[in-house]
Order: C-alpha cells, then structure tokens, then sequence
C-alpha cells in the first residue's frame, strides 16, 4: 500500500517511518465512541491519489470510492478501506475548505463517526 519496504521487520513487527504519503489523524468529539476513529493518507494533488487508490486494488481489500465528498470542512475525494482490525482507512486530496463539518451522511449516520466515513466500507 505504501509502494516502500518497512524501516524495520521482524517477525512479529513492522514500521514504516513515511514521509510520502504523509500519515495524518484528527482528533474530533464528533465521534459516538472514545477512541480511534479512522486514519488518513493525504495526498498532494490527484494523480498520487489515484496511484493509492490502485495500490488499494491490487492489494485486493474492500474498497469504497467517494469523489467530491464535503465533510470535516474540506471538500476531497477519497478512498476507504479497512484494515485487519477494522479501523477505517482515509486517503484523501482536499480539494478546497467547506464552511461546515459535514454534508454527505444522512440524519441517521450522523455522529457515528468522526468525520463523514461511510457506514460500510
């Protein structure tokens, strides 16, 4: 997924240390639950979130697609997935601010999230 080769493996661990794609989190009281929400990988312009996006593909995990999404302030397009223990995955190019937390869930979804992470992955 990180298109590099961990910093450091053994055979009951694994670090990656990324400058590229930067690993970002954000932490909200929007959420319904203490705790880890979902990470982020943001991506600098289109063309690196594609090549995520395709890394996602051929690592052949759940994948959602989410193109011009308003939600944590931002307008973005995404990719979701979930990693082995379930935390979902957000990679991500903000495309511009938006003035509220977010738009794209409805009424029922709302707080069950940190930010506007799709109900299933």
């Amino acid at each position: 997924m990180f298109a590099a080769a961990p910093a450091v493996r053994k055979p009951d661990y694994a670090k990656w240390m990324l400058d590229d794609p930067r690993v970002n989190f954000a932490i909200s009281t929007r959420a319904a639950k203490a705790g880890l929400d979902h990470l982020g990988i943001q991506a600098e312009d289109g063309t690196e979130l594609e090549e995520i996006g395709s890394r996602l593909a051929q690592a052949d995990v759940s994948l959602l697609p989410q193109k011009g999404a308003s939600c944590c302030y931002a307008k973005s397009d995404k990719y979701w997935t979930l990693d082995p223990q379930g935390i979902a995955w957000e990679s991500f190019h903000s495309l511009d601010s938006v003035p509220v937390y977010g738009e794209d869930r409805v009424p029922e979804e709302t707080n069950k999230s940190a930010c506007c992470a799709p109900a299933r992955v």
